[in-house]
């Protein structure tokens, strides 16, 4: 191990990093062979697929209508602000021209460098751009066999190990990633996934630290872009040495903020539209626009990120179905997207069926469940100066806490309680958000 290399102990370039807090919302993009099987991204492990036969999907690998200016301006609508692409996946495929191996799509049909045009298309939206990088990788001929191998079943596993030396797969990790943080500018997130040291099988062991030698490819990561935010599945504590840049819960909201060490730490959701992370044909477990939005809101009010996933077709493009959910964020970020951008939790307990946002003196009322006609928050009585429907600035009015009130509507006189009143129908908005403007 080359132990100049190795991070220890270097400050958080926070300026580097701040954006992160402030865009909240990012897209996701799992892209590889396995979309042309369009049965998960997972399926050369769940159906046990050796490489000879896996290769059909290399050998026929052409994303023609592949336009990531597209997919740019898409994620651009939605009101995403950073992407974050799998350069590698589990399978092995490098969607760059890597110099370190001939399993890349320029050697596909399509015989082209889909990294680059990537780069320039979402910079050219405004966004900045990460890279994901599996630290797995089921086709390197010197990555042993283990329990989430194609090949764990396979009677010979145990026997065909004894040729293969994880320490030259963890250069070879090293080479490419050298080669994605040197050639492609400046990279805002990288995304190393992931790490099992527990799971064995057949006496095959997992994959942890030791055998990706995370503190020297950490410490090269380091190296290249100081400011670059890397994902938490290095199998790395969480010490002074290797604080940690970025807690990834998937496909699921915490339901408090995760600590590291005991303290706050920068984190980030992922999701899914709908069951896979790659194209999947024919998987219908699809979320409704209510459960997207939901998903966004419950993220910030909790202080992380969103990011959410896109998995291409085989010819390169964004579903319908994809498109669809795309839209729905479109939609909503349109007139809502204040209550996102640089807010953060409130101070303030959100009422049943709500969640809070907050961004200095604006305090944001999601309405995930609408009422009816009256939401009354502990708090904030004699705080308000104005308050606002956020998708059309309709004024919403307030019962003065000082004032004598009908006690059908349930509100005790106090100056600690905001009554807002509502109309009985709720606007046609998949979640409305009351924008409340406190007093300084």
């Amino acid at each position: 191990m080359n132990s100049s290399l190795t991070f220890a102990g270097a400050a958080d370039p926070a300026a580097g990093k701040a954006w992160f807090g402030a865009d909240r919302f990012g897209m996701f993009i799992h892209f590889g062979l396995y979309a042309l099987a369009a049965r998960h991204e997972w399926v050369q492990n769940r159906e046990e697929i050796p490489g000879e036969t896996y290769a059909k999907y290399f050998e026929n690998f052409d994303p023609d209508l592949y336009d990531p200016k597209e997919w740019a301006r898409r994620a651009r609508e939605a009101g995403m602000k950073y992407v974050v692409l799998t350069a590698k996946h589990h399978e092995g495929f490098c969607l760059w021209d890597s110099e370190f191996t001939d399993y890349k799509a320029t050697n596909t049909p399509y015989g082209r460098d889909l990294l680059k045009p990537y780069v320039e298309a979402f910079r050219a939206e405004g966004l900045r751009v990460g890279f994901y990088y599996s630290l797995i990788d089921w086709h390197h001929p010197q990555f042993p066999i283990d329990a989430i191998h194609p090949l764990r079943n396979h009677p010979d596993a145990p026997e065909m190990n004894k040729t293969r030396d994880v320490r030259r797969y963890a250069e070879y990790m090293r080479n490419q990633v050298t080669e994605l943080l040197t050639n492609f500018g400046e990279i805002s997130v990288i995304w190393f996934d992931f790490s099992y040291p527990q799971r064995e099988h057949r006496g095959m062991p997992g994959k942890g630290r030791n055998d990706w030698e995370s503190e020297e490819l950490m410490g090269l990561v380091r190296q290249l872009q100081p400011n670059i935010i890397v994902g938490d599945r290095l199998d790395l504590p969480a010490d002074g040495n290797f604080p940690k840049d970025l807690a990834t819960p998937e496909q699921y909201t915490p339901r408090v903020a995760p600590l590291a060490n005991g303290k706050p730490v920068r984190w980030e959701a992922c999701h899914t539209f709908s069951g896979s992370w790659g194209y999947h044909r024919d998987e219908n477990t699809w979320k409704d626009a209510g459960q997207l939005i939901n998903i966004l809101i419950d993220t910030v009010s909790l202080g992380g990120n969103l990011l959410m996933n896109v998995g291409p077709t085989a010819r390169g493009t964004f579903d319908a179905r994809a498109n669809r959910a795309l839209e729905v964020y479109r939609d909503w970020m349109r007139l809502n997207g204040r209550s996102i951008y640089g807010a953060g939790p409130s101070g303030y307990t959100a009422p049943a069926g709500c969640r809070l946002t907050q961004r200095g003196n604006r305090l944001y009322v999601h309405l995930q469940t609408w009422p009816f006609r009256h939401i009354h928050i502990e708090g904030l009585g004699g705080r308000v100066k104005y308050a606002q429907f956020l998708h059309d600035a309709s004024e919403i009015q307030w019962i003065d806490p000082e004032a004598e009130v009908d006690s059908n509507i349930g509100v005790t006189v106090g100056k600690g309680m905001l009554t807002l009143e509502l109309p009985v129908i709720k606007p046609d908005v998949v979640v409305p958000v009351i924008e409340l403007i406190l007093k300084d």
